[in-house]
């Protein structure tokens, strides 16, 4: 004899599979009159000006908000239970769809999107499940890819294109002018202090991408990571890789000067050039380290201006 909580398990993965089927021939409908983007899955076809945004990355999230739409669903951060705080400013509360580490397809699907912002770690068994629901746009490259690339690709699946260039224009801007008031020649080091130890992040991210701009020299180490977002745990005996002119110490949680107080009752800490200076930021790890875009842009360049400019 079948159970009661059997049939209603099918039942309801028989309704998502209808209501699956429903959504993707909807969008296809809509997307018939639309334009094609390419994508790191090749081509989408978006309908003009979609209402209904779901965004599934941090800098996919960034992107639509810079833009002026707010989503009707979106991931918690990687380290935390909602969007990141950075974001929340611009975003009021929005419905959660799952998290950076675990998509919600009903969830999604719950919302009823015409076009869905991933990041470009979603992978291909993700996508053809999404593209199901609604046209997905994912960037190519990776994290360590030119965020503009991915910011430009968004803005054209939004039918946001000149407001885009507006946006990086004036980061381009910002960025001018803050270049003549730092020192000149500084090397900086990104590390995100983490229970188990310290791990230094690779220079090519998109903090390190600004940072290059800004005429500052990465660390040795961090440049090394071309492949990889981060190092390894750094034993405290290999920290003296990790030094620079000044170091930035980014937390994935408000306790960044808990953080920093703890770094410094390490001897090895203490020893380095940056600490003995007393040239030491905390700042906030959602945006160093795992963010990217437009408002992230702004924030990282505030807090090199509060740090170092003249």
């Amino acid at each position: 004899m079948i159970s009661r909580n059997l049939l209603s398990r099918n039942r309801l993965k028989a309704l998502f599979i209808l209501m699956v089927c429903g959504g993707a021939l909807m969008g296809s409908l809509a997307a018939s009159a639309g334009t094609a983007v390419e994508t790191a899955f090749g081509p989408v076809t978006i309908s003009a000006h979609p209402e209904r945004v779901v965004t599934l990355s941090d800098n996919s999230l960034d992107a639509a908000l810079a833009l002026g739409v707010k989503p009707v669903g979106a991931l918690a951060s990687r380290g935390g239970s909602d969007i990141p705080d950075y974001l929340k400013a611009a975003s009021g509360n929005l419905p959660l769809v799952g998290s950076v580490r675990a998509i919600n397809l009903e969830a999604i699907l719950a919302t009823r999107p015409d076009l869905i912002l991933a990041g470009p770690d979603i992978t291909r068994d993700q996508y053809a499940k999404l593209s199901l629901i609604a046209p997905t746009v994912v960037p190519k490259g990776n994290v360590m890819s030119d965020w503009r690339v991915s910011l430009r690709l968004y803005a054209q699946a939004l039918s946001k294109t000149g407001e885009a260039e507006e946006r990086l224009a004036q980061v381009e801007q910002r960025i001018d002018t803050l270049r003549t008031r730092l020192p000149k020649g500084l090397s900086i080091s990104v590390l995100r202090w983490n229970p188990q130890g310290p791990v230094m992040m690779s220079s090519h991210l998109f903090a390190g991408q600004l940072l290059e701009e800004l005429g500052t020299s990465a660390n040795a180490l961090a440049a090394e990571q071309v492949a990889r977002p981060q190092t390894d745990t750094l034993s405290l005996e290999n920290l003296g890789k990790a030094d620079g002119d000044w170091i930035f110490l980014a937390t994935l949680n408000n306790d960044g000067q808990r953080a920093l107080a703890e770094a410094r009752q390490q001897p090895a800490f203490t020893r380095l050039k940056a600490s003995q200076a007393n040239h030491l930021a905390s700042v906030d790890g959602q945006i160093w380290s795992s963010s990217s875009g437009y408002l992230a842009a702004q924030q990282v360049l505030d807090d090199v201006e509060k740090a170092l400019a003249k």
